[in-house]
């Protein structure tokens, strides 16, 4: 929390380094801060005592962070400025930031749990039906297909397309579905995650308003209210954001069933060696694809290397 504090005092006096980098010490902070929260109140916590889970964690969140990304080369809903010039800090800076974007939605979720949020949250259970397998599946690959085709209006619908084509494949699977928890009348994690989607967000755009390297977001109408730098109809997309994540992961904890952050599955797909090396393959090259596209069409602007402490001007 000291910590925290100091990053928004050195912003305040307008110093060149923190000023620059303020979103991601921040943010980074923010995460040391709520599991140090979290260890306080458990004694367990994927900073500390959870680090294999973490090492799946953070490169999942790269790879399904980056799946958004290659949807904005074409959307061009946001943009970057002010990145680093020299491609070895500016690639590491997307590598460190966008790791952690799921590990921020889980350790906020998994605070509020322990805080005791939602703790007697109950929906009536449901018998078990396949009905709703089709549907979903339908929804889904529209979702995902539509922005592309008419982008005006359907660019929204990227933040829920994963949840309703990934949630039967991890139902079916055996994995962890939140089509089922609902249907055994525990909704909790749902509604965690409706939060932490709406907390996180909203420092997201808090920090990012006062950086100088940041985003700024495009949208088809510009006529709508803004909060920070987000229109205030964007924050909605941040609880489906959240829930997406979550439904992706499992999906992904499907390979990696031992290691997952909330309830582990005892049975793995592949044997341990050859899907680690697969998967560290197949990210590792697609980092370099989705980096290059990143900067071919969502970096607006950079800034030359400088080490000089200064204040900005």
């Amino acid at each position: 929390m000291a910590v925290l504090a100091l990053w928004h005092v050195l912003l305040a006096l307008n110093i060149d380094p923190v000023k620059k980098g303020f979103f991601g010490l921040a943010w980074l902070t923010y995460i040391w801060m709520v599991d140090s929260l979290i260890l306080q109140k458990t004694g367990a916590s994927l900073l500390t005592t959870h680090r294999r889970k973490l090492a799946v964690l953070l490169p999942c969140s790269l790879y399904i962070w980056l799946i958004f990304e290659l949807y904005n080369s074409v959307l061009k809903n946001w943009r970057y400025f002010e990145l680093p010039q020299l491609r070895l800090f500016r690639w590491s800076g997307y590598a460190v930031s966008f790791s952690t974007v799921l590990l921020a939605f889980f350790e906020t979720a998994r605070l509020l749990e322990v805080l005791g949020l939602f703790k007697n949250a109950r929906v009536r259970p449901r018998p078990e039906s396949r009905r709703w397998v089709a549907p979903y599946v339908v929804v889904g690959l529209f979702c995902l297909i539509a922005p592309l085709v008419w982008k005006r209006t359907f660019f929204p619908f990227i933040w829920a397309g994963f949840t309703y084509l990934l949630e039967p494949l991890n139902h079916a699977l055996g994995g962890v579905s939140l089509r089922r928890q609902w249907r055994r009348g525990n909704p909790r994690t749902h509604y965690l995650l409706i939060f932490s989607g709406l907390i996180c967000g909203l420092l997201w755009e808090v920090w990012n308003y006062w950086a100088i390297s940041r985003w700024v977001y495009v949208f088809p109408s510009q006529n709508w209210t803004k909060i920070f730098e987000m229109p205030f109809e964007g924050y909605i997309g941040f609880p489906f954001f959240a829930v997406e994540c979550y439904v992706m992961m499992n999906a992904l904890y499907l390979i990696f069933p031992d290691f997952h952050w909330q309830s582990p599955n005892p049975n793995p797909v592949f044997r341990r060696p050859l899907r680690v090396a697969v998967a560290a393959i197949l990210l590792l090259f697609f980092c370099i694809f989705a980096f290059h596209q990143i900067d071919t069409h969502s970096v607006a602007s950079f800034r030359p290397f400088d080490l000089r402490l200064r204040s900005v001007k």
